[in-house]
């Protein structure tokens, strides 16, 4: 629920800061003068206006992506970023072992697959928990001595 929460707060300051943003727009750039006592629209007639429109939006979807990507690869138990990517797999066996990256919790709650190789459609990144990773790992040291 606190990974879910985290997204939704992230989600709620970029727009919170967009609106202000949208809010400065009108107030920087006014309105085109009256035509013929009509007032044009600015989308589509006025040029200064719709190039703005154009770069804000694409501003706001760049903000969105950056928000999913980081996301993406935060720990579902503790929101840390993930890290110490590890290549599993090969590009030349892509049938037997198609090649991934798998990222783990510094804190052991869990590691996340990621496909790198995508035939057969999108593949969702897998999540995959661990209660207590460390103590696992530590387990198969002594059973090795």
């Amino acid at each position: 629920m606190k990974y879910w929460g985290y997204l939704i707060a992230k989600l709620l300051l970029a727009v919170a800061v967009f609106t202000r943003l949208w809010a400065g727009l009108f107030a920087w750039l006014p309105a085109p003068e009256t035509f013929n006592h009509k007032q044009p629209a600015r989308l589509g007639q006025d040029l200064t206006w719709t190039l703005v429109i154009l770069i804000f939006f694409l501003v706001c979807c760049g903000a969105l992506y950056l928000i999913v990507l980081d996301q993406r690869y935060r720990c579902r138990t503790c929101l840390r970023r993930l890290r110490m990517p590890v290549s599993m797999g090969s590009w030349t066996n892509v049938l037997l072992g198609p090649p991934r990256t798998e990222y783990i919790c510094v804190y052991g709650h869990g590691t996340l697959k990621v496909q790198e190789l995508q035939i057969t459609g999108f593949v969702r990144a897998s999540w995959e928990e661990h209660p207590d990773m460390w103590k696992e790992l530590f387990g198969l040291e002594e059973t090795h001595r």
